[in-house]
């Protein structure tokens, strides 16, 4: 058996193309890809690459077979491939550009780079039936740095307009791939891919470890799923699509499960098919867990960063710890060190361009966390984003925010309170004709459960959800919560009327 160099290698080796061509191995609007199918597609992409002399090749696409044939194509060519999230800024589009010396996007328009002032076209070569387009550049930069071995560098739009660039090796992405494939032990599963394939989530766990497995990957567009742009989801066709596809497995952000949850409340049943639900990018309560195993949704929490190759520690169906994000994956090693979580293992190459993060084997993740005495990972939420009160108590607001969200009738919930007597909530409520009477009648439910000192004594509404305000969320539905400050400083200092020092 010939040593694996990337999935398509793995894929030959485990499924046997010659004897199960019949076999669907991925599958969108246009395209049902069986194994010699997806080989066919890959190696004639990978040809067309290597020809064009291409060693980075930058991915801005919808969700589809297509996307995912290009990714394995660049595995396959020794190329590296930066997939760009389509929600992504023209300004952050640009700094991506100025992160990495790309020789081609693959795109189905040149339009979103138009911001990028450098960027020259060669040539345009359709592929895929003009599905998508392969835009040869010209390039007079110099390469900026890269850790050895890089192969994929993933961007996550963070907190801030000027993404990282997380460096990541195929043997990662592989290794990673099969732990997930190992601990979730669904045989042959069908994945639906509900997340954006530039989420290095839904890449790694929504792809490659279904793929592993044996399994079959379902990839709709984002609008077939109920995504409108970036900023809106319609869920009704969100659930409609879950329905329709009947699949074993799905991953949602934690807002996401909220949605399942307030449309299960209302008559939608989840497919008897479901049975693996994977909920990250954010803590979630017990309470909003509960909810949904209530309503026979399976969903198991799970805590990563792209710097681990995405999932850290994982809850299953047959290994779940209460009130936890699972217990870390077998191939990494966590520790708690003054509360902050830090993994070695299979972290991150390094970052693009920052030499001084290159070649280190252990992550510090910025992340507040504890192991109990069976091994199981809880998160508290970020380290940077500790409140302290002036009365010097230590508040998590991902703690509070988790128990308002875990009531499916607050859409958006983020609480401050900085060096300030009290904590406060701007809020929005998942139906705008909720009164604020009905409003603090929630509140009041939340806060007979916390401490005095986290309790939630004045809010406000937005000014709408957070998702139609730009820039006020990451990509994984994380609130930016300095852009928050920064565009709520008025309204915030009037929840404060006996206190007149300056909000910050």
């Amino acid at each position: 058996m010939h040593q694996v160099h990337n999935l398509i290698d793995l894929l030959c080796q485990d499924a046997n193309l010659d004897n199960r061509s019949d076999k669907v191995l991925l599958q969108d609007a246009n395209n049902s890809l069986s194994p010699n199918a997806l080989l066919e597609r890959c190696n004639t992409v990978a040809e067309a690459l290597v020809a064009a002399q291409c060693k980075f090749v930058a991915l801005y696409a919808d969700n589809s077979c297509d996307w995912v044939t290009i990714d394995l194509a660049c595995q396959q060519a020794s190329i590296c491939l930066i997939p760009i999230p389509t929600f992504f800024s023209k300004s952050q589009i640009a700094h991506v550009f100025d992160s990495v010396t790309i020789d081609m996007i693959v795109s189905d328009s040149t339009e979103p780079f138009s911001a990028v002032p450098s960027l020259q076209v060669d040539s345009i070569t359709a592929i895929f039936g003009g599905q998508l387009q392969l835009i040869k550049l010209r390039n007079n930069r110099t390469r900026l740095a890269l850790p050895p071995g890089t192969q994929k560098i993933t961007f996550t739009s963070g907190s801030t307009g000027q993404p990282k660039g997380v460096c990541l090796s195929v043997e990662q992405q592989l290794i990673q791939a099969k732990a997930l494939a190992t601990a979730v032990d669904l045989q042959q599963p069908r994945h639906l891919c509900l997340l954006p394939l530039s989420t290095l989530l839904e890449n790694i766990a929504g792809t490659y470890a279904p793929l592993m497995a044996g399994g079959k990957v379902i990839i709709p567009s984002l609008a077939e799923v109920g995504f409108k742009g970036s900023s809106s989801l319609d869920p009704q066709r969100f659930c409609a699509a879950i329905s329709r596809y009947q699949p074993n497995s799905i991953i949602l952000t934690p807002q996401l499960l909220v949605v399942l949850i307030a449309a299960a409340t209302q008559g939608w049943v989840p497919p008897d098919s479901l049975q693996f639900v994977a909920v990250g990018g954010g803590r979630v309560s017990a309470q909003l867990m509960a909810k949904a195993h209530q309503h026979n949704i399976p969903a198991y929490e799970g805590y990563g960063l792209s710097e681990c190759v995405s999932v850290v520690s994982l809850n299953t169906p047959t290994n779940t710890g209460a009130n936890s994000s699972g217990k870390p994956l077998p191939h990494l090693q966590v520790k708690t060190v003054n509360g902050e979580i830090i993994i070695s293992g299979n972290t991150m190459l390094g970052y693009a361009g920052q030499p001084d993060s290159w070649g280190h084997t252990t992550t510090y993740s910025g992340d507040l966390g504890s192991l109990d005495s069976a091994g199981y990972l809880s998160v508290s939420g970020r380290k940077k984003n500790l409140l302290i009160s002036s009365f010097g108590r230590n508040i998590n607001p991902e703690w509070i925010e988790g128990e308002l969200l875990a009531n499916t009738a607050i859409a958006d919930a983020v609480v401050f309170g900085d060096d300030r007597p009290y904590c406060v909530a701007l809020l929005f409520p998942r139906d705008p004709a909720l009164t604020d009477h009905e409003i603090q009648g929630l509140i009041d439910s939340v806060n007979n459960t916390l401490p005095d000192y986290a309790r939630i004594v004045r809010w406000q509404r937005f000014a709408t959800t957070l998702n139609s305000q730009p820039g006020l969320l990451t990509d994984n539905g994380r609130p930016v919560r300095v852009a928050i400050l920064t565009a709520y400083q008025a309204i915030l200092e009037t929840l404060y009327p006996n206190d007149t020092q300056v909000f910050q």
